[in-house]
């Protein structure tokens, strides 16, 4: 019990600094949402199961600030292509280059951002492969 509160407080955490910026322009208002990824929820399940690990949610902070401070998310404009969000799972190596990636819905937006992550080289995970969700709007 306790570890299914630490998968969903690891999450919670993950998505509540997860990284993104406003638009400026924007996707028209009358969008219809995205087709789903079938794929998306095995590759978190892998997520899920780092978890708990101390090293694992210490880096979750620190891979998201450096993703933050770094602006990944603000490579090729994704942000303008869709009113919907996107969240995009990396798989990281042991140096932190992104090997692949996976997003929860198949769209342009989401074609944009596994693009504009495609070896984006993060700080060194603490273990590999490192798998690495984040919420973009």
């Amino acid at each position: 019990m306790k570890t299914q509160f630490l998968k969903m407080g690891a999450m919670g955490a993950l998505m509540a600094l997860a990284a993104g910026c406003s638009t400026m322009s924007g996707p028209p208002e009358n969008e219809a949402p995205p087709p789903a990824n079938p794929a998306f929820a095995g590759v978190m399940a892998k997520f899920n199961a780092q978890f708990p690990n101390d090293k694992a949610t210490k880096y979750e902070e620190v891979s998201l600030n450096y993703n933050n401070t770094h602006k990944l998310d603000d490579r090729g404009n994704c942000h303008d292509l869709s009113k919907y969000p996107v969240t995009i799972i990396l798989t990281l190596d042991s140096a932190g280059k992104v090997v692949s990636s996976t997003t929860d819905v198949d769209n342009k937006k989401a074609d944009c951002f596994r693009k504009a992550y495609a070896d984006v080289q993060l700080p060194a995970p603490p273990f590999a492969p490192y798998i690495k969700p984040i919420r973009l709007r």
